[in-house]
């Protein structure tokens, strides 16, 4: 575990939609128990609460408007693909969750470097 490692789940910040803040607390808890969130991911984690918080705005209004608005429908993808690529550098994708993680050298007993 690295030194910055965010030892328990944080408040999402108080500039957050309350659709960011609610995937927040959805995902902030796995995140830390898999203990591989740092501090230095956590504007990586903002980015990701907001885009997905935008994206179910998107979703919530392409619904009242009842109808096709193809300006929506594009910015909505845009940030669903912003959203996906933050969930993959933070882990929250079946493939990132499957890589590998760095160990500590302390854990690394028998790391080829120390030869």
């Amino acid at each position: 575990m690295s030194n910055d490692t965010v030892p328990s789940a944080l408040s999402a910040p108080s500039w957050m939609s309350r659709e960011a803040k609610v995937e927040w607390r959805r995902v902030m808890p796995g995140l830390v128990r898999r203990r591989i969130l740092t501090v230095s991911d956590l504007g990586t984690l903002e980015n990701y609460c907001t885009a997905i918080g935008q994206v179910r705005q998107i979703q919530r209004r392409l619904q009242e408007l009842g109808g096709i608005d193809l300006q929506l429908m594009r910015l909505q993808n845009q940030t669903m693909a912003t959203a996906r690529q933050h969930a993959a550098e933070i882990g929250l994708t079946p493939v990132s969750r499957s890589r590998p993680t760095i160990r500590d050298s302390e854990d690394d007993d028998d790391s080829l470097l120390d030869q």
